[in-house]
């Protein structure tokens, strides 16, 4: 077996367990949801449009966009109630899994009890049963295969969804897949496609045996299956009982260059002592606040998307006054520590082909302006809806024909294969020399400083253990060496992984420091 494979798998116990606890806990909270609305639905039909109609209009939202809308939710309840309550992890996907999980239940408990034949219900009611009783011994039994039809359902589509947890911070298969995804690793979304389908089938396998137990009266299959799926959530717990309370998240945005330096402070905290854990697939608004609610330890932010999207600020001023300012604004208004620059820039920067900058004489962003109308944009997922593009915009009145969003894995190749003519490209991307692509100059000073810097939590704010350990980091990473370990993980051959790219990133810290 390939290393890439051992790698993909080895990672496959511990995310697995997190993606059974989630699924199990969002699919059982679903079924004490709906069993008792059913039972009210069924007697009340304009209950049940009420009920179902909510139902119905919860599963019309993607999946992914519920997740992201529990997000803000919570921050403002966390907010109301003095802290305490975590935006990001089990909670936010544990609640929106649960609401996606109700279409299937509620609608099949409330067809099986409203289907159950008139003429055993009159027999029940000439037998002398009470209400509960003709419920617990008529109406539930004659509607379980029914029910459990539902759940099985619901089960599918919880453990399939559950992957998309991954970009709210809870740890899930969808590690794999996102991961694997933004780097182009397909070991790793294969990996994580083919655990996330085979325990859904699984799961439904052996719902399948319960809900045919159940109809044919059979106990002892109904307690097999039972007892399988089971132990099967309690070897998903066991994890549980052995892990440390001083666990060090480290919060990483989606793409190759956070992964390898999530990685490479990883390894510094683990040879201190810590034991690590990684938060990868957040996004740029999400990431720092969850470093200032202390729900990550750390995390590797940019001084110009600090500057934008938390402070507001649409001034440009010089690199060193920028982290100064973010330094002192962190610090007072959100008790995060800033523990310095890592010593290399990675900014927005404008690329074009080498053909398209010689044949039309592009050389800066006012020369793109000139000819924008003719161009295709493609940009990053979020760059469009940044401030940084209204700054741009402003400064070079650019009007494209077309703007299209990629995952950043995919912008690359979007230009070179001619689909867009231009991306927001990142200057320490490895991969913008590799093509050949020609970045133009931003003359104007449009685009701010985007210097990479260490942020840490409130609670790690004075542990200095903590803090000596990824201090010697500040300024040792050059931009050269950070576009090399950013194209190792990158590129089509010979790909390493973020854990390879960064403990090469370590030596050449390490033999710079020596020299």
């Amino acid at each position: 077996m390939s290393n890439a494979w051992q790698e993909a798998f080895g990672r496959i116990p511990e995310l697995l367990a997190a993606h059974v606890q989630l699924s199990f806990s969002a699919l059982l909270l679903a079924m004490a949801l709906c069993l008792p609305l059913a039972i009210w639905a069924a007697r009340a039909p304009k209950i049940a449009t009420v009920i179902l109609a909510f139902a119905s209009l919860v599963q019309t939202i993607p999946a992914l966009a519920l997740l992201a809308l529990f997000y803000p939710l919570l921050l403002g309840v966390s907010a109301l109630l003095g802290g305490g309550i975590s935006a990001l992890g089990f909670l936010p996907a544990l609640l929106a899994l649960t609401l996606y999980a109700l279409l299937p239940i509620l609608r099949n408990a409330v067809t099986g009890l409203t289907e159950v034949s008139p003429a055993a219900k009159q027999a029940a009611d000439g037998l002398g049963m009470t209400a509960v009783q003709k419920l617990r011994l008529v109406e539930a039994p004659l509607a379980a295969p029914m029910i459990m039809a539902g759940i099985r359902t619901a089960a599918v589509w919880t453990i399939g969804a559950a992957t998309l947890s991954t970009t709210v911070g809870q740890a899930s298969l969808g590690d794999l897949i996102f991961a694997g995804l933004q780097t182009q690793n397909w070991t790793l979304v294969l990996t994580g496609c083919f655990a996330s389908a085979g325990l859904a089938i699984i799961v439904d396998m052996l719902l399948g045996v319960i809900e045919r137990a159940i109809k044919d009266r059979r106990k002892i299959k109904t307690w097999a299956a039972s007892l399988a799926l089971a132990a099967g959530l309690a070897a998903a717990l066991f994890p549980m009982l052995n892990a440390r309370d001083d666990v060090v998240v480290i919060g990483a945005k989606g793409f190759s260059e956070q992964f390898i330096l999530a990685r490479l402070i990883g390894s510094r905290l683990e040879q201190a002592g810590y034991q690590v854990r990684y938060q990868d697939g957040l996004g740029s608004a999400v990431v720092f606040q969850a470093v200032a609610a202390d729900d990550v330890d750390l995390s590797i932010d940019y001084s110009g998307t600090i500057w934008t999207n938390q402070m507001k600020r649409t001034d440009t001023p010089a690199g060193e006054k920028m982290l100064s300012e973010i330094a002192v604004w962190a610090q007072a208004t959100h008790d995060v520590s800033m523990v310095g620059a890592l010593g290399f820039e990675n900014t927005y920067a404008f690329a074009v082909r080498p053909a398209d900058a010689q044949d039309k004489r592009l050389t800066t962003l006012d020369d793109l302006a000139r000819i924008s109308p003719q161009f295709a944009f493609g940009t990053d997922l979020e760059f469009l809806e940044r401030p940084e593009w209204t700054m741009v915009k402003k400064a070079y009145p650019m009007q494209f024909k077309e703007a299209r969003a990629f995952n950043p894995t995919f912008m690359y190749p979007a230009l070179s294969s001619g689909e867009v003519d231009v991306i927001s490209a990142f200057s320490s991307d490895g991969r913008i020399a590799a093509n050949g692509f020609i970045v133009l100059e931003d003359e104007k000073g449009a685009v701010p400083s985007y210097e990479a810097m260490l942020l840490i939590a409130p609670k790690r704010g004075k542990d200095e253990k903590f803090i000596n350990a990824i201090k010697p980091l500040v300024g040792a990473i050059t931009v050269e060496n950070m576009r090399e370990a950013n194209y190792m993980v990158d590129r089509e051959a010979d790909k390493k992984s973020p854990k390879q790219a960064a403990r090469w990133l370590d030596e050449q810290i390490r033999n710079e420091k020596v020299e």
